[in-house]
C-alpha cells in the first residue's frame, strides 16, 4: 500500500496532477484532492491543512502518482509507501 499526501496549504490549484492522473480531482475550495471513487482507492482522509489517501499497490510501480508529484510546481504532493 502506499500514501499521497497533498498539502492544502502548498496547493495553488495549478492542477498540473489532475492531467498526470485521473485519481487527482478538483474539491469545492479549487484545490487539488483524490476522488475517493477511483480505482485502487482505500480511503481518503481530507482536513482543512491535508488529503492524505491511501492506495493499493505500491508507489514504486504507480508512474502516475509519482508523475503527479514530480509535476505539482510548488511540490504539495507527496507518495510514500505505507504499512498495511
Amino acid at each position: 500500500m502506499f500514501e499521497i499526501e497533498i498539502d492544502r496549504d502548498a496547493c495553488d490549484g495549478i492542477f498540473a496532477c489532475l492531467a498526470r492522473d485521473g485519481r487527482f480531482v478538483e474539491d469545492d475550495d479549487g484545490l487539488a484532492t483524490i476522488d475517493p471513487d477511483a480505482a485502487g482507492v482505500v480511503r481518503v482522509e481530507r482536513t482543512d491543512e491535508r488529503v492524505v489517501a491511501v492506495l493499493e499497490g505500491d508507489a514504486e510501480s504507480d508512474d502516475d502518482a509519482t508523475l503527479a508529484a514530480q509535476a505539482c510546481p510548488p511540490g504539495a504532493i507527496s507518495v510514500r509507501e505505507v504499512d498495511a
